[in-house]
């Protein structure tokens, strides 16, 4: 056993500070800026070093922490008996004082240790052990009371005990006596705040505001960072005060030290803090939540439905719009609020000019119908509930938009891109995609196609252009592609840099990214799965746009079946097979490259690659003669037009090699199976006659496509193929 703390070593100790997820990196900022050493990010928390005296400014000061946890001590746990003798060494009467309540929360479990009641309850029989041998007044269990709160995390075979000096949640500051059905944490209120910059435009004298504030969340945590007011300052009771340790003298001065603050941040001058919302019956509790965290006299509350709330008053003001709007959780169905996001995105637009706006919602899908590009994008949690945080330029101008380019944005490009954004945009929300096409060639001078990426680190445009006929001069398709650029960028309002431009000639002095650029990318969303997509750097992006049916279609169809993906490239198949319930995959593919980028996609939808998702690197056509005979109920084959194999005398040609393929795939197809066909050649023609014996149904056209692309209904050739014993393939459900 490790040696317990001692009461008088309270000098850099190794102190965990929770937080919501992915705030990790803040709070460790956090903690450095009040004084902690070696503060580092660790997993829903970070790690520090620091003394009583400093601990207790965490507790008072800390915007972003959950818990403090002062270690206590390291035993042994490789099963209940050890632990009980372990704990019953620590001194226990050096933190309990005599009769005092205590509980033990535990995090973890092993194979001995499976039920963390029953550890801790193991761990208060330890503790009552000792104070019996000592003949002291025994501690009260007292799980449902204040009192001491003892942490114990159960990780390979040793418990590492703390004492939360908090004792409940630090994002409980005590100005909250009510609040909705779905209610935002103090402390993730704090880091959307810190993630939008808040601290640094208040400093610069920047506005706040929140259009929906509900019961007010938002604007006080604004009111409080900007006055500079510790938000431990408004709760009752603190765990330490239940702890020998405790020294009520420091803590004492480090409350001092803060009120004094408060006090001098009260009367300093503030920038104008406002929140509004139409419910009155939520506001007047903001009303009263504002007079218990002693901001009321800081911040403006108002009853105003959005169309009714004042704009910037000058176009060159600056200020942050920080909001959580109403979703599916807070009102029942997210549908309805649909429009809401919309009419929020176009005020905020045209009434807030040079403004920062943060909106975090618990449906990803409505952020884009906020019709605004995101600089970044980030996932986060309030308590259980997943949400996500959009972070948005609000452009100067008139038009929101922007600054201009040197190149004029073409009109009619200009106006048929809005058009097939506005054409498009209840269909991705309704679906839950953020990757798709906007424009494919339908004006002839302008021969390119417009791919939107919608990451977790910001919306990308990605531009493809075309090979130009030999007629047109090399300097008019230079000014052509660089006014289809100008109007990309006004309509999807990006940055030079978030447009990334492929050319097939390398090209040099221009703004825009092209083929053999620095990687950049992120992770886009279709039907619940999540992929990666890399746009520059790579002729591909790593995900086919065009064959998201054929995905969702095999999604609805893996459930118990074994799912193989032949010529696999970056698993995006098998990555919704595997989200549909597949028993196993298996994924083949020649390429080192893609299959460890199919290891990644794989693993950010929470699934072991080797562990029932096998990837193989292999050539398709030479692994399929060795494969076991019918033993995938579902395979995808979706080769290349050509290819060349490993060791193969001749590359692959599709229209020449179709039939030995999906031969050879059928073997390895069960009697009641399923095999997708896929196959991106435009003069591509089915041998029917040599596959005469197998029943193949087509499902090439617009019902194989989606809208972004049903412009093009011959931009691949899909069949479903079954064994003929099954009565035809006609039966598979529509994409």
């Amino acid at each position: 056993m490790l040696p317990t703390t001692a009461l008088a070593d309270t000098s850099g100790l190794p102190l965990v500070v929770t937080c919501p997820r992915n705030l990790e990196d803040l709070l460790a900022a956090e903690l450095a800026a009040l004084g902690a050493g070696g503060a580092r990010a660790a997993s829903a928390g970070a790690v520090c070093r620091a003394d009583l005296a400093l601990a207790y400014r965490l507790c008072l000061w800390s915007r972003l922490g959950s818990r403090v946890l002062w270690p206590l001590a390291s035993i042994p746990a490789p099963d209940g008996e050890t632990l009980r003798a372990a704990a019953t060494e620590i001194p226990w009467e050096q933190h309990l004082p005599d009769g005092a309540a205590f509980a033990f929360h535990v995090a973890g479990h092993s194979a001995e240790l499976r039920d963390s009641r029953h550890t801790a309850r193991l761990l208060k029989d330890a503790v009552l052990d000792r104070a019996r041998a000592g003949a002291t007044k025994l501690p009260r269990p007292a799980p449902g009371e204040p009192g001491l709160q003892i942490h114990a995390r159960l990780h390979r075979g040793t418990i590492n005990l703390a004492i939360d000096l908090a004792g409940e949640s630090l994002h409980r500051r005590g100005y909250r006596a009510a609040a909705g059905r779905a209610p935002l944490k103090e402390n993730l209120a704090a880091g959307l705040l810190v993630r939008a910059r808040w601290p640094e435009i208040a400093e610069a004298g920047g506005e706040f505001l929140d259009p929906f504030c509900g019961s007010g969340t938002l604007v006080i945590e604004a009111a409080l960072m900007a006055a500079d007011i510790a938000p431990g300052l408004l709760r009752g009771r603190f765990g330490f005060e239940h702890w020998r340790g405790h020294d009520p003298a420091l803590w004492n001065e480090a409350r001092n030290d803060a009120l004094a603050r408060r006090e001098a941040g009260l009367v300093r001058a503030l920038p104008r803090l406002r929140g509004y919302d139409a419910d009155p019956a939520v506001l007047e509790e903001a009303r009263r939540n504002a007079v218990r965290a002693g901001v009321d006299g800081l911040v403006t509350l108002g009853v105003r439905p959005l169309a009714e709330q004042p704009r910037a008053p000058r176009v060159d003001s600056t200020g942050l719009l920080a909001t959580n709007p109403p979703y599916g959780e807070r009102l029942g169905a997210a549908e309805p609020v649909e429009d809401l996001y919309m009419a929020l995105g176009d005020w905020m637009r045209t009434a807030l000019p040079g403004w920062r706006a943060a909106v975090l919602t618990g449906e990803p899908r409505l952020l884009a119908a906020l019709g605004l590009s995101a600089e970044r994008t980030h996932p986060l949690f309030n308590g259980a509930l997943p949400c996500r945080l959009g972070l948005y330029r609000l452009y100067g101008n008139a038009q929101g938009t922007p600054p201009h380019t040197a190149t004029a944005a073409p009109e009619a490009l200009v106006n048929r891109l809005r058009k097939n954004q506005r054409h498009l945009r209840r269909w991705l929300r309704r679906e839950g995609i953020t990757a798709w096409r906007l424009y494919d060639a339908e004006l002839p001078e302008y021969n390119l196609a417009v791919d939107v990426y919608a990451t977790d680190s910001g919306t990308l445009a990605h531009v493809q252009e075309y090979q130009a006929p030999e007629q047109i001069a090399p300097r008019q398709a230079r000014e052509r592609r660089e006014a289809a650029v100008a109007a990309v960028r006004e309509v999807l309002e990006l940055p030079a840099e978030q447009v990334i431009l492929k050319v097939r000639r390398r090209r040099r002095g221009t703004g825009y990214r092209s083929a053999g650029a620095e990687p950049v990318g992120g992770v886009v969303e279709e039907h619940g799965c999540r992929l990666r997509v890399e746009l520059a750097g790579q002729l591909d992006t790593g995900l086919f746009l065009d064959h998201r049916p054929l995905r969702r279609r095999l999604q609805a169809e893996a459930a118990g079946r074994r799912f193989l993906n032949l010529f696999a490239y970056t698993g995006s198949a098998t990555v919704h097979a595997a989200v549909g319930g597949a028993r196993d995959t298996t994924s083949v593919d020649l390429s080192r490259r893609y299959l460890d980028w199919a290891a990644e996609n794989l693993t950010l939808n929470g699934f072991a690659p080797g562990e029932g998702h096998a990837l193989v690197r292999a050539d398709c056509l030479q692994w399929l003669q060795r494969a076991p005979a019918a033993a995938w109920e579902l395979i995808l084959l979706d080769p290349p037009t050509r290819s060349a194999g490993h060791g193969r005398p001749t590359e692959l040609d599709i229209q020449r090699d179709h039939v030995t393929l999906v031969r050879a795939a059928m073997r390895c197809l069960a009697p009641d199976g399923t095999l997708y066909f896929s196959c991106n050649y435009r003069r591509f023609r089915l041998d029917r006659q040599a596959l005469a014996d197998l029943a193949v149904t087509p499902l090439t056209g617009a019902a194989s496509l989606d809208p972004d692309f049903r412009r093009d209904a011959r931009l691949h050739h899909l069949f479903a193929i079954t064994h003929p014993s099954r009565g035809g393939a006609g039966r598979a459900p529509r994409p």
